[in-house]
C-alpha cells in the first residue's frame, strides 16, 4: 500500500497518484467518483475502502453505495470548496514552505489566551485579513490565539460549533494553506494558535457520516445539541480512529499548539482509556519535541480532566473556570438569576477562586438540584482559565451585549485588572482589549425550516433570563440570521497609541508578565476580604521587596492602614507605595486617591490597586 501520512482522507502520494481511503463498514462495496471518473475501491478488513488513482491537487470527488445515485463528499476531507454538501477537493498540504522550524511550542502557565472568531473579527472575515492584527494582539500582551471552531459547517456564516467536516477548514475563511499561513506568521510573531475543536456531536446539516456507518452515533447517550457519538460502544473504533487521527492531523499538518475541547462533559465514553485523554495524549506524541496545551470547557468543572494519567486523569492542561464568570458577572451587572443565581458576586467568591479554582466543588448547587463539581484543591492556579467574557457568555447572559456596555466603567476596568493580575490563566474575547461594543449574539445560516427549528431553541433557552423576556419574546428569525452576523463584525479602527482601554490592557499584560511577583510569579499567595466588596490578595515574593499586595475595591475610598488584617501590613523597614491603578487618568478614570504612610493607605475606589514595598525613609 503507498506510504500514508494519516489513515483516512485523500492524500497525494505522488505527483500524479493520490491515495484514498474510508471507513464505511456498512457497506460491502464503494464507488469512487473522482473528476467524472468512476472506481471501484478496494474493500480491506475493518470495514474500510481504498485505492490509489490518478489525480491531482484540486480533483474533486465524493463516494456512491450501491442502490443510491447521490455522490457524498469525503468523511475525512480535507477541503469542501463549496460547503459540506458538495464534493471534496485534494489538497496537497506538504507544499507549505513553513518558517517556524524554531518554534518551540507553548505551555500552559504564563500565557494571556484570546478568543477570537475569524468570520467577525475583521470585515473580511478570513484568515488573511485577521492575520493582519496579529502584531497588534502581541504588542498588546496576547501570546495564545484560541480560534473558535473552524472546521466546515453548513452556511455562510456561523459559529462553527455545528461542524460535520472535521478536518476540513471552512471554505468562507479562505483555502486550507491560508490557515497554514496564519499560524506560521502567528509563530514568528511569538504568538500560539490553538483550535477549538468539537468532538461531542456533529451539526444538524451537512452531516453525511451516517450514511458511511450507523456505528459512527450512541445508541445508550443522549447529547443537547444532537445525536451522542459511539466512543465506546460496539464498532467504535471507527469514530475513535477518525477523533484522533482529526488531533495529530491538526498538529502536524497546520503546526496548531493545541486545543480548547468544546463541551467534554457531552463526550462519553468508559472505555479503559477515555476518548479524551487519548486524544491529549495523541496530540503531545505527534507535536513532540514541540509543547501543546490541551485544555476544555467541562460544565461540571471536573478535576479529573486536568490530573495526570497515573492518577486516573485525562492529562489536560486546563478547564474553564464558569463559576469565577458567574460571580463577576453578578457583580458588575447585578443580575442574579438563570445559572449566576447560586453565586453572590462577593469579594469572598473571587479570594475563593485566586485561593482554590472552582467554587463548587462537589457541594450541593440549587440551580441545578443537585452536587455540581469535584474536589480540585489539589490543582496549581494556572490550570483555572478564568475570563470575564467569551462568546457564550456575551451571547447568553446579555442577547450579545457586553460587560462593557452593561457595567460601570470604573468597576469593569477593576475586574479585568483582577483578571488579568489572578493567579490563574486568563483569557480576553476580541475586541474586550480596546472595550469594543460591537455585540456578539448567536447566528448561523440553515435552511427556512432549520433555522426556525434553531431559532425556537434559542428563544426557550433564553428563556430563563426574566429580564431579557422583552427582548426575545419580540425577536423574529432575523435575529439569528444574516442581520445578526453582520452586526457582529469588530471595527479595528481605533488608535492604540492614544486608546486608553488598550493601554490598560498592555500595562496589565506587561506588569503580569515582567513583575516578579505577581500573578504566577509568586512564591506563594495569601488573601482574606474586608468586606463584601473588598478583596484583598498579598503575593509573596522570594524577598521582602519582591512583595505585592493587591487590592480589589468595588465600593468607596477605604483607608486599610490600620484594618485588623496582618496582610495589610507591608514587610518589615518597608511601607506601601501605590504600584498601578485602574482608575489612573490614562486609563479614563477619576484619579487615584492619595495616601500619607503609616497613617493612611487608600484603596482606590471601584478600582483594583497594586502597592508595592519601599523602604521607609531614615
Amino acid at each position: 500500500m503507498a506510504a500514508r501520512v494519516h489513515p483516512v482522507g485523500a492524500e497525494m502520494v505522488s505527483a500524479s497518484d493520490a491515495h484514498i481511503r474510508v471507513w464505511a463498514p456498512d457497506h460491502a462495496s464503494l464507488t469512487l467518483v473522482i473528476d467524472g471518473r468512476t472506481i471501484g475501491l478496494d474493500a480491506e478488513a475493518g470495514g474500510y475502502h481504498a485505492g490509489q488513482v490518478v489525480a491531482r491537487p484540486g480533483s474533486r470527488y465524493g463516494f456512491r453505495f450501491d442502490g443510491d445515485d447521490k455522490t457524498y463528499p469525503d468523511p475525512a476531507s480535507r477541503s469542501q470548496p463549496d460547503g459540506p454538501d458538495g464534493l471534496s477537493a485534494i489538497v496537497d498540504l506538504s507544499t507549505h514552505a513553513w518558517q517556524d522550524a524554531a518554534w518551540p511550542g507553548v505551555s500552559l502557565p504564563g500565557q494571556v489566551l484570546y478568543e477570537l472568531h475569524i468570520g467577525t473579527f475583521t470585515r473580511e472575515g478570513t484568515w488573511r485579513a485577521a492575520e493582519a492584527h496579529l502584531a497588534r494582539l502581541r504588542d498588546v500582551g496576547v501570546t495564545v490565539i484560541q480560534m473558535m471552531p473552524v472546521a466546515e459547517f453548513a452556511g455562510s456564516f456561523g459559529w462553527g460549533y455545528d461542524g460535520v467536516q472535521w478536518f476540513a477548514p471552512y471554505h468562507g475563511y479562505g483555502p486550507p494553506a491560508d490557515l497554514q499561513h496564519f499560524v506560521d506568521t502567528a509563530h514568528g510573531l511569538g504568538l500560539a494558535v490553538i483550535l477549538d475543536v468539537v468532538y461531542n456531536h456533529l451539526g444538524p446539516s451537512g452531516n453525511y457520516l451516517p450514511k458511511f456507518s450507523r456505528w459512527y452515533t450512541s445508541r445508550t447517550y443522549a447529547n443537547e445539541w444532537g445525536e451522542a457519538l459511539n466512543f465506546d460502544g460496539a464498532h467504535c473504533e471507527g469514530l475513535r480512529e477518525l477523533v484522533l487521527a482529526n488531533v495529530a492531523y491538526w498538529v502536524r499538518e497546520f503546526h496548531v499548539d493545541g486545543f480548547r475541547i468544546d463541551a467534554a462533559q457531552q463526550v462519553y465514553d468508559v472505555s479503559p482509556e477515555h476518548v479524551l485523554a487519548a486524544l491529549t495524549r495523541v496530540a503531545r506524541e505527534t507535536a513532540a519535541p514541540r509543547s501543546v496545551i490541551v485544555v476544555a470547557e467541562h460544565e461540571p468543572q471536573h478535576a479529573r480532566l486536568m490530573r495526570p494519567a497515573d492518577a486516573g486523569g485525562y492529562g489536560m492542561d486546563g478547564v474553564f473556570n464558569e463559576d469565577l464568570h458567574h460571580s463577576v458577572r453578578v457583580a458588575l451587572t447585578g443580575t442574579h438569576e438563570a445559572y449566576t443565581s447560586d453565586y453572590r458576586g462577593t469579594a469572598r467568591e473571587w479570594l475563593s477562586a485566586a485561593l482554590h479554582g472552582f467554587l463548587f466543588q462537589g457541594q450541593y448547587y440549587p440551580w441545578q438540584s443537585g452536587r455540581r463539581g469535584a474536589p480540585a484543591l489539589d490543582r496549581p492556579p494556572h490550570e483555572f482559565i478564568a475570563f470575564l467574557e467569551n462568546h457564550d457568555q456575551v451571547a447568553n447572559a446579555a442577547v450579545g451585549r457586553r460587560l462593557v456596555a452593561i457595567a460601570s466603567p470604573p468597576a469593569w476596568r477593576a475586574m479585568s485588572a483582577l483578571l488579568l493580575l489572578g493567579p490563574w490563566t486568563p483569557l480576553l474575547f476580541q475586541g474586550q482589549e480596546w472595550g469594543a461594543r460591537t455585540p456578539f449574539g448567536f447566528f448561523c445560516d440553515h435552511s427556512p425550516e432549520l433555522q426556525a427549528a434553531v431559532f425556537q431553541g434559542r428563544q426557550a433557552f433564553l428563556g430563563q433570563f426574566t429580564r431579557l423576556r422583552d427582548v426575545y419574546e419580540r425577536a423574529t428569525v432575523d435575529a439569528i440570521g444574516r442581520p445578526a452576523f453582520e452586526a457582529c463584525r469588530l471595527d479595528h479602527g481605533f488608535d492604540p497609541q492614544v486608546d486608553p482601554t488598550w493601554r490598560m490592557y498592555r500595562d496589565l499584560t506587561t506588569l503580569r508578565r515582567e513583575d516578579a511577583a505577581l500573578g504566577q510569579h509568586a512564591q506563594r499567595l495569601a488573601g482574606s476580604t474586608l468586606d463584601e466588596h473588598t478583596l484583598l490578595l498579598r503575593y509573596l515574593g522570594r524577598s521582602a521587596h519582591e512583595d505585592r499586595l493587591l487590592l480589589v475595591n468595588l465600593g468607596p475610598d477605604v483607608d486599610i492602614a490600620g484594618a485588623p488584617d496582618p496582610l495589610v501590613a507591608p514587610p518589615e523597614l518597608f511601607e506601601w507605595s501605590v504600584l498601578w491603578c485602574s482608575e489612573d487618568r490614562a486609563y479614563g478614570g477619576l484619579g487615584i486617591a492619595g495616601n500619607s504612610q503609616p497613617v493612611k493607605l487608600v484603596a482606590t475606589g471601584q478600582a483594583t490597586t497594586v502597592f508595592r514595598p519601599t523602604l521607609v525613609p531614615s
